[in-house]
């Protein structure tokens, strides 16, 4: 029985990934005491995949009983069990809970950054356990949903799961990716005034990128290095690998790129997830650097 446990910082989506949980299979419960979780089980109570959300709001929450009852939920040949580490930076946990006027746990009676703090020393033997640790800071609700589906989904796909995405330098690297290309050497379509507005998945960006006289030899040769580096991956035990293309705004040659390789990988490999992290984000940036005339800047939420 495929089991997920879903931990993390507080406000960085334990509540949203719960819920795309529960969309795709998973009974999903929130903050029930892990002592309870194999009676649950044994009862027959759950009859299908369980998500079970915890944090320091749980009942009796402490690091090393949680950590003991890890080990006793591993060693137990009938379940998948996965812990999940929702992490996100202390400065985007800091506009959320600002936002959202919500109080930290650990905030009630200091400020809130020292919440923040004493909350990511706590988990922290947390997030060096987990099997899948998932940074929000930049993510959309769509893009939360993307990357867990693609890594816990309940797929009839064996094997290694494989997850590409797109992204901007501008916001910085996926903390989840494995392997990072940039393809900032390529010719910027953002310069062409038709284009600009355009993405990686139009084809008019598409052909142009692929007109620039590097672009052949690098796909080649970049799927020559990752044709034996796949197979080598699986053996070695490896479940899931994140593959990144950056550019710099995140919408066109790193978008195009991302697109071309999940087209090949689902030719070659079979289980593979696609996401454009940044695509809309340089638009909007755009926009909200250069108004209309009389308007006020525009603003922009990002929820995890």
């Amino acid at each position: 029985m495929p089991v997920v446990l879903i931990t993390g910082l507080s406000g960085a989506g334990r509540s949203s990934a719960l819920s795309v949980l529960e969309d795709v299979g998973y009974e999903a419960i929130d903050n029930l005491p892990l002592n309870l979780l194999e009676t649950m089980i044994d009862e027959g109570s759950a009859e299908r995949a369980v998500a079970v959300g915890v944090d320091i709001r749980t009942r009796n929450f402490a690091v090393e009983p949680f950590l003991q009852q890890l080990d006793k939920l591993e060693r137990r040949q009938d379940l998948d069990l996965k812990l999940v580490f929702l992490d996100c930076d202390d400065e985007v946990l800091s506009r959320r809970f600002t936002e959202t006027r919500r109080r930290h746990p650990l905030a009630q009676d200091r400020p809130l950054h020292d919440g923040i703090v004493a909350e990511r020393r706590l988990v922290f033997p947390l997030r060096s356990r987990a099997d899948h640790v998932i940074d929000t800071s930049s993510l959309t609700l769509g893009g939360l949903r993307q990357q867990i589906i693609g890594q816990l989904g309940l797929s009839e796909a064996s094997g290694m799961a494989i997850f590409v995405t797109s992204f901007s330098y501008r916001l910085g690297l996926p903390r989840e990716a494995d392997l990072v290309f940039d393809v900032r050497f390529l010719t910027n379509p953002h310069y062409v005034p038709d284009l600009r507005p355009q993405s990686g998945r139009d084809k008019a960006v598409v052909d142009y990128i692929a007109a620039d006289s590097a672009f052949q030899p690098f796909f080649k040769e970049l799927t020559a290095m990752l044709k034996p580096l796949l197979p080598r991956y699986e053996s070695e035990g490896k479940s899931y690998l994140t593959i990144a293309f950056g550019c710099t705004g995140g919408r066109h040659r790193s978008v195009a790129l991302a697109e071309r390789l999940s087209d090949w990988l689902t030719d070659h490999w079979g289980n593979v997830s696609l996401m454009h992290r940044d695509i809309d984000r340089e638009s909007q940036r755009e926009r909200a650097a250069n108004p209309p005339s009389g308007t006020k800047p525009e603003t922009t939420k990002t929820p995890a």
